[in-house]
């Protein structure tokens, strides 16, 4: 079952303790937006999963967080929201990955489960026969076609 949620309110994630983002609702239209960002259409065909992975997160990211709390600079003074401190932010590996797996993959597992499908009864191997067959002098143990 899908559930809906109707309000277009942000929420906040604990990325780490003491580390908060609040995001806006992971929507098409954000997903949208993302895809076409310069960044992605920047990248070489030659780009690797990981490069992709990481521009289309801070894409993401970019459109998607509007506040956060526990981010300061050296000096430990509060900085704000801007797209080059969350592209530094997403640096991180555990934020990176935090981030991933708390807004982003919501998204990509309702569209993994739209996906996938059982095996059908009158498919291409619903009328695959055994090839198989026992060795000389072996006890059957079940029948054979």
């Amino acid at each position: 079952m899908i559930r809906l949620n109707l309000t277009a309110a942000p929420a906040w994630l604990t990325i780490a303790p003491g580390l908060r983002l609040q995001v806006a609702p992971l929507t098409t239209a954000l997903m949208v937006s993302a895809r076409a960002d310069p960044a992605i259409e920047a990248l070489a065909d030659t780009a690797t999963q990981e490069e992709l992975a990481l521009a289309m997160a801070k894409a993401v990211a970019r459109r998607a967080v509007l506040d956060w709390e526990g981010i300061g600079d050296d000096a430990g003074d509060i900085v704000p929201v801007t797209p080059e401190g969350i592209n530094a932010l997403l640096e991180i590996w555990p934020v990176f990955e935090a981030f991933q797996t708390q807004y982003v993959a919501k998204g990509l597992i309702l569209d993994a489960e739209k996906n996938v499908s059982a095996p059908l009864p009158n498919g291409p191997s619903a009328g695959a026969t055994a090839t198989a067959r026992p060795a000389r002098g072996a006890a059957r143990t079940a029948p054979q076609d």
